[in-house]
């Protein structure tokens, strides 16, 4: 089984890879120049093709594509960029507790969505989150991150993981005292100013196929601020899974290749203890079956 990667090459830009067992292979040589967002437009072709080059590798049969290991390479984010950032609200049966005090009703609810601006948001492994001068109340969300790679609309909840590319890790990252305006007190939440800004969304470390991960329902998912574990969960406490927020996305628009849903985060986060980011911190994120990753905070501007 293989990783997708997005590596900086020579000359700064993107380039696609996979890694296998710690080595890392170049896909320029063995399948032409591509992106991974190439190759996830067009995943029912690339899905196979990886597959086999993954397997090549572990038997080493692909060493004249191999560029190196982890260490030497430098990673940036999976998709550069998702063509949206769709993120799910209050999708933790802990974190709406957290967060309100209250349970939630699923039998007289539906999920929630807001987006993130990709261009703007996504950073990689390693880069920083700079904090915006605007939000003095910057928290944190690890989130399972989705990947469609089959495009569809009206898809059926038990036919949605058929379209599922593969996984990666989100930072929902939160600026909590921008979420209300007391300007326009008739209106409900500026999601804009609450959830978009330069590096609110960090993703990776890379993209692990959907045939890798038997069930996302299951996963162990964690976040540290310096080393200090914040947000201790597992995908099995998601109020509304990935099947349902697919199905009910694809309700209102079809899902494209290259979209990335957000499934939302577990109990933990900073808001309901008054913990919010500074520069100095160090967030490091790991789910089970898909990786670790680590950003540094700084001040922004």
């Amino acid at each position: 089984m293989y990783n997708l990667l997005n590596i900086q090459g020579a000359d700064g830009a993107p380039r696609a890879a996979i890694a296998v067992e710690g080595s890392v292979y170049g896909l320029e040589k063995v399948m032409g120049p591509a992106t991974t967002m190439d190759l996830i437009m067009d995943w029912e072709a690339s899905a196979p093709r990886l597959d086999a080059l993954g397997a090549e590798a572990a038997a080493g049969a692909l060493d004249g594509a191999r560029i190196g290991t982890m260490a030497e390479i430098r990673l940036l984010a999976p998709l550069l960029y998702p063509s949206a950032l769709i993120c799910a609200g209050a999708n933790y049966a802990k974190h709406v507790r957290e967060m309100t005090g209250g349970e939630f009703d699923k039998t007289t609810r539906r999920p929630y969505f807001f987006l993130k601006l990709p261009r703007h948001c996504v950073i990689g492994p390693d880069a920083p989150i700079p904090l915006p001068h605007t939000s003095q109340q910057v928290d944190w969300e690890v989130e399972l991150a989705v990947v469609i790679g089959r495009p569809g609309r009206n898809i059926k909840a038990a036919e949605a993981l058929d379209h599922v590319a593969g996984y990666t890790i989100m930072n929902d990252v939160s600026a909590r005292d921008l979420g209300r305006r007391p300007d326009w007190p008739n209106w409900g939440m500026d999601w804009l100013g609450h959830k978009s800004f330069d590096g609110a969304a960090p993703m990776g470390p890379w993209m692990v196929p959907a045939s890798a991960i038997a069930d996302p329902h299951g996963l162990d998912i964690k976040l540290w601020i310096n080393d200090e574990l914040q947000q201790d969960s597992n995908t099995s406490d998601l109020i509304f899974n990935v099947n349902e927020q697919v199905e009910y996305l694809s309700r209102h628009f079809t899902l494209r290749a290259g979209d990335v849903i957000s499934t939302g985060t577990p109990s933990g986060v900073g808001r309901p203890r008054g913990l919010f980011l500074k520069p100095g911190d160090v967030v490091r994120m790991e789910i089970e079956g898909i990786g670790e990753m680590t950003n540094p905070v700084i001040a922004g501007q």
